[in-house]
């Protein structure tokens, strides 16, 4: 009979150590004179105006003091922001750790068993974070996956479809202010281009499906645009009142418009419409008939595997995060909060200031606590069915969006948030 080698947690840091041994080995005997060579005999990049020579690198290291100066004007980049914060890096960040939340989160309100191995011994410390390395793990075994493609699939669309749901997801993030001048793109119409890019998710759902040329994901794709269109409409109409009250479409002025009263507190039928049709956009619980296991194995998912169904799941979390985030400017305030944080300086130069660092906190909190409420559902409520959302979408949230309406109007006409008063 033939034994079965049992591979513990500890053999698996000792292989991913040795791992680690022959990549800096590698590194150290090919990258780096490619690294040195491209120093050198490359054309030096700027930042603001700033030649990054390998002198310039070499003086930041023995004097900071020039560093730090260095370190604001990077911040200050529009590829500091596309790349890392508020772009896709940070979002990216944020989606595993919700992943994480969620796992464990839900295993606790279900009373059963969430990750618990990958990662028990090295942080034996906290036993909540028991299972943060299973994200790592889940990232390897995706990596090392078979991608199978159907024989009679439309591979073009077959494969464009997971790229385009991440670039759709990481598109949302380009309006979104984070903090006072934290924005990639602050443009007029920000809220038109939230809802413009939301407008692909299903319709990219309903390629997909047919792409994959089979039954299971083809009723899924349908079910994804019957869903759209009962949803969208009560979605759009719901943030209709944030706009009568702020006047604008500019995502970051709508937040200067909550000086004196977060639109929650004005508007909290809008905001609860919001909620519901953002689990709708989401497909999450109760609103995941497009992806049904129960029903239809995977729904328009069915034939997705390896790294194309990873993409597939990281454009959904970061869409779950753009969200909230939206979520968070339009009714609550955005960055908006008590001051918990003063001027961060490095080496005697402010890198960051106060009201900038405070809005960053004050948004991160915000959303994740919105991001967790998103994820509540799952583990409380039943798949519903089909035609109740239907007529849900149709008839009850488009009613009671037109009373929120009439709400904004109202509270207009009264001069409680008139625009020309917060002085948008």
């Amino acid at each position: 009979m033939a034994t079965v080698t049992q591979f513990s947690f500890a053999d698996f840091v000792k292989s991913l150590l040795w791992l680690t041994f022959w990549i800096l080995v590698i590194f150290t005997l090919v990258l780096l004179p490619i690294i040195f060579i491209v120093l050198f005999y490359v054309p030096a990049p700027e930042i603001e105006g700033i030649e990054i020579t390998p002198y310039l690198l070499l003086t930041m290291m023995v004097n900071p003091e020039i560093g730090a100066p260095l370190i604001r004007a990077t911040f200050e980049t529009s590829f500091f922001k596309v790349a890392v914060f508020p772009g896709f890096t940070f979002a990216a960040l944020f989606a595993t750790a919700i992943i994480f939340i969620e796992r464990k989160f839900l295993a606790k309100m279900q009373i059963r068993v969430g990750p618990y191995y990958a990662g028990r011994e090295v942080f034996w410390w906290a036993r909540s974070l028991e299972g943060l390395l299973q994200m790592i793990a889940d990232l390897l075994k995706l990596l090392g996956k078979e991608v199978i493609i159907p024989s009679g699939a439309d591979k073009p669309i077959f494969w464009a479809a997971p790229v385009v749901l991440v670039v759709a997801a990481s598109g949302l993030l380009s309006v979104i202010p984070a903090a006072p001048g934290w924005v990639i793109a602050d443009i007029d119409v920000g809220l038109l281009v939230i809802f413009a890019i939301l407008g692909f998710f299903p319709l990219t759902a309903l390629l997909a499906s047919w792409a994959s040329n089979s039954k299971y994901p083809f009723i899924g794709g349908l079910r994804a645009l019957h869903q759209m269109i009962s949803y969208e409409i009560p979605l759009i109409l719901s943030v209709l009142g944030v706009v009568i009250l702020s006047g604008t479409l500019n995502m970051s002025k709508i937040v200067g418009a909550q000086e004196p009263y977060w639109y929650i507190l004005l508007l909290p039928i809008g905001a609860f419409v919001f909620f519901i049709t953002a689990l709708a956009e989401l497909e999450r619980v109760p609103f995941d008939l497009p992806e049904a296991e129960s029903e239809i194995v995977a729904g328009w998912l069915t034939e997705y595997s390896g790294m194309a169904y990873g993409l597939i799941q990281l454009a959904s979390y970061i869409k779950l995060y753009a969200l909230a985030a939206i979520f968070v400017t339009l009714f609550l305030g955005g960055w908006m909060g008590p001051p918990v944080a003063g001027d961060l300086y490095l080496f005697g130069y402010n890198i960051l200031p106060a009201e900038e660092g405070n809005g960053i906190f004050w948004f991160v909190v915000k959303t994740l606590g919105i991001s967790v409420l998103m994820l509540l559902p799952r583990g409380i409520n039943p798949r519903i069915r089909i035609d109740i959302l239907l007529r849900t979408g149709w008839a009850k949230l488009i009613a009671v969006t037109f009373i929120n309406i009439f709400i904004a109007l109202a509270l207009l006409y009264l001069g409680v948030a008139h625009p020309g008063v917060i002085g948008v």
